[in-house]
C-alpha cells in the first residue's frame, strides 16, 4: 500500500516512482518473452517508420523495419497478464483510482522499445491527446525491464502538469507541446528525468506532460506499459478507446 506522503506526491506531481516493485522472477520472465517476440517479430507490432517521430528511419530504407512497440502485451503471454493484474499493483490503483478498476486494452498495453541506432524522440505530450474517455483520469504503469537513463531515452516528466490548464495553441497540429513558444518555456524548464532499474515502476497520470529522447547507446531498452481506468471513466462509444473490451480487476 502507499503511504499518505506517496499518495499526496502523486496527486500533486502526477507521478510516483516505486523502486524494485515487480518481483524479479516475473520481470525476468517478461524480459525473456519480450526479447523472443522481438527476434521472431510476433505481431501485432508497431514500427518506428510508421509514426515518423524525429530520428525514425524513413519507410523503405535501412532500419525501416525497426520495431517500436510490441502491441497487445496482455494477450502475449501469461506473465504479462499476471503482472497487469498483480495484487500488489491493483491494490495501489485502488487507492489512486478508487474501486472497480479496469486494465485498458486499447491504449498502451504494450512492450515499449527503444532500439540502438533507429529509435526516435517522443516530444512533450499528454497521453489523453488521442484517448477518448468520459472523465480522462487514467493512470499508466510503466515497468522498466532494464536500466533507463538519459542516454538511452528514459522517461521525462513535467511535475504537476496534469493539474495545469492549457490552451490549444500551446500544442502543435499533432498535439505535441510546443517548444518554440516563450510562455511554454517556464513549464519545460521544470522537466525531470526518471531514471529506473529493472523492476522499478512509475505510475503517471494521463494528463501529465512527458517525453523521451532516442536511445543513444548500443543496448536495447524495454518497458512494459499498461493503463488503467475506473468504472466511471468509460471510453466514448465509437472511438478508438472503445475498440477493445477492457479487463475488470478483481
Amino acid at each position: 500500500m502507499l503511504s499518505s506522503e506517496q499518495v499526496n506526491h502523486f496527486q500533486q506531481h502526477g507521478f510516483i516512482k516505486l523502486s524494485q516493485f515487480c518481483p524479479s522472477e516475473l520481470w525476468q520472465q517478461m524480459l525473456a518473452i519480450s526479447q523472443q517476440h522481438l527476434e521472431q517479430r510476433v505481431e501485432p507490432l508497431e514500427l518506428e517508420s510508421e509514426l515518423q517521430y524525429p530520428g525514425a528511419p524513413p519507410q523503405n530504407t535501412t532500419g525501416s523495419e525497426t520495431i517500436r512497440r510490441l502491441k497487445q502485451a496482455y494477450d502475449r503471454h501469461l506473465s504479462f497478464a499476471d503482472w497487469g493484474t498483480h495484487p500488489s499493483l491493483t491494490s495501489i490503483l485502488a487507492v489512486l483510482l478508487g474501486r472497480q478498476n479496469y486494465l485498458v486494452r486499447a491504449h498502451h498495453n504494450c512492450i515499449m522499445t527503444k532500439q540502438p541506432a533507429y529509435s526516435s524522440d517522443s516530444w512533450w505530450h499528454q497521453d489523453l491527446r488521442y484517448w477518448r474517455y468520459s472523465q480522462g483520469e487514467l493512470i499508466s504503469a510503466w515497468l522498466a525491464l532494464g536500466q533507463e537513463r538519459p542516454e538511452n531515452g528514459c522517461l521525462q516528466v513535467i511535475p504537476g502538469s496534469h493539474r495545469m490548464s492549457f490552451q490549444r495553441d500551446q500544442f502543435d497540429d499533432a498535439l505535441f507541446f510546443r517548444k518554440d513558444l516563450p510562455h511554454n518555456q517556464p513549464i519545460l524548464e521544470q522537466a525531470q528525468h526518471i531514471e529506473l532499474n529493472a523492476g522499478d515502476l512509475v505510475l503517471f497520470h494521463c494528463r501529465l506532460l512527458h517525453a523521451a529522447t532516442r536511445n543513444r547507446t548500443d543496448q536495447r531498452k524495454l518497458a512494459v506499459v499498461f493503463t488503467y481506468r475506473n468504472e466511471q471513466d468509460r471510453p466514448v462509444e465509437g472511438s478508438r478507446s472503445a475498440a477493445c473490451a477492457d479487463i475488470l480487476l478483481s
